[in-house]
């Protein structure tokens, strides 16, 4: 069988295919070239399957893109607590290219407009770090992140120097209130090339993905930063990242994401997937035009709306049944909070007058930490109550089941009976 993915994905891509509505950004004279027919879109899952239609290996330049990922670099060399002392992670309600900053101590408003993202590059590395030293780490990261070596678009960095005014401007006002350590200059250069570096939307959509997934690479299963980083990066792309447009985004969309002005947008829905689209022609915010329609598209076919929350509690506990003399109490999927709480409940509203009470995990993918200490302690308190506790734990799912006190449940191959 034929996966029908990608033939959705190229639906998809049709129906929006006669918009031609906004206009490729002119400000940058190369951008201004774009071909604005250009349009694809690609998926990557966090088990590291890419599904892509149309213009998918198109190159493009980054752009804006980039600040997101720069930011997670910037948090996993410097710390948050010095990252936050440079830049604030509050939405400004603004476009891309205010100087927007806090009264007091002047850091900008948060990553993701142009003066966040200029201060993010200049801490990037470690405080004496040089310009050149920046953008390789950049090119590094980055390259880790699409799983193929990339590269700056020459032309593309010198078009966005040459007109580089305001961002000078704004580096400069950053550099008066001692928000940069550098000359102003040089972290417009560094940051220039960072937004001239070339990607794809299936390379974007592996970026997407690693943050989707906590940090994990989805395809070479390295991690290549820190869990909490990721959830930082996703959180400010959330609020921020779709700038003076973020908060119709959040409600409509219902996705973290990010857009650049060579008409690239990246989503990331965690826990499930990373998508990228390309069209070059902008709204009046920025955002591409037929990228944000099929995003659209996607949150709404597909249940993707960050608040359109499937319920884990109902689907954990797959059932509990009597076998001889023992209850074997039987979980699947991935326990997290909410489904150890369903099943604690359960456990705590029905009687059990059997000695032995078997857990059988055979169908269980992964624990959450909450939902391993949760777990771990409903066994605790079965066995103060004076059961025998035991596990089924095949796949070693829940690792070292130290009950609090020293003590472990039995660990059996299968549950009494071979059931």
């Amino acid at each position: 069988m034929r996966t029908p993915v990608p033939d959705y994905l190229a639906e998809v891509l049709d129906g929006v295919a006669g918009d031609r509505s906004g206009a490729v950004a002119d400000y940058i004279p190369d951008l201004a070239q774009a071909d604005p027919e250009v349009l694809g879109v690609a998926v990557t899952t966090v088990a590291g399957r890419t599904y892509a239609a149309g213009d998918a290996d198109v190159e493009f330049s980054i752009q804006s893109i980039s600040k997101p990922f720069a930011y997670a670099a910037a948090l996993a060399d410097r710390g948050t607590e010095v990252v936050d002392a440079t830049v604030g992670v509050e939405p400004s309600g603004e476009a891309f290219d205010e100087l927007s900053l806090e009264g007091g101590t002047h850091r900008p408003k948060n990553p993701m407009i142009n003066a966040g993202a200029i201060a993010v590059h200049h801490l990037l590395v470690g405080p004496d770090a040089t310009g050149a030293a920046r953008v390789e780490r950049i090119l590094d990261f980055f390259s880790e992140l699409a799983g193929r070596r990339l590269s700056v678009d020459e032309s593309v960095y010198r078009s966005e120097m040459d007109t580089a005014d305001r961002n000078l401007a704004i580096a400069h006002m950053l550099r008066n209130y001692r928000v940069l350590g550098e000359p102003a200059a040089e972290v417009v250069d560094g940051y220039t090339r960072q937004c001239a570096v070339n990607v794809t939307v299936r390379d974007l959509a592996v970026m997407g993905a690693t943050l989707a997934n906590a940090g994990v690479h989805p395809v070479t299963g390295r991690r290549v930063v820190p869990a909490d980083v990721a959830r930082r990066t996703l959180s400010v792309m959330a609020g921020s990242g779709m700038y003076d447009g973020a908060g119709d985004w959040l409600v409509r969309v219902g996705i973290p994401a990010k857009s650049g002005v060579a008409g690239g947008l990246i989503g990331a829905l965690p826990g499930q997937l990373g998508l990228a689209t390309v069209s070059p022609r902008l709204d009046g915010h920025g955002n591409s035009v037929r990228g944000v329609a099929i995003c659209e598209r996607l949150s709404r076919d597909m249940g993707m709306h960050l608040m359109q929350a499937e319920p884990y509690g109902s689907t954990v506990l797959r059932g509990i049944r009597p076998d001889g003399d023992t209850t074997v109490v039987a979980l699947q999927g991935v326990v997290q909070f909410s489904g150890a709480e369903a099943v604690l409940h359960r456990l705590a509203e029905m009687p059990v007058d059997d000695s032995e009470i078997v857990l059988d995990l055979s169908r269980v993918d992964r624990f959450s930490d909450v939902g391993r200490r949760m777990t771990l302690e409903g066994l605790r308190r079965l066995a103060l109550d004076g059961h025998t506790v035991a596990v089924v734990d095949p796949d070693g799912v829940l690792p070292d089941p130290d009950l609090g006190d020293g003590t472990r449940p039995q660990v059996r191959s299968r549950p009494a009976g071979g059931g």
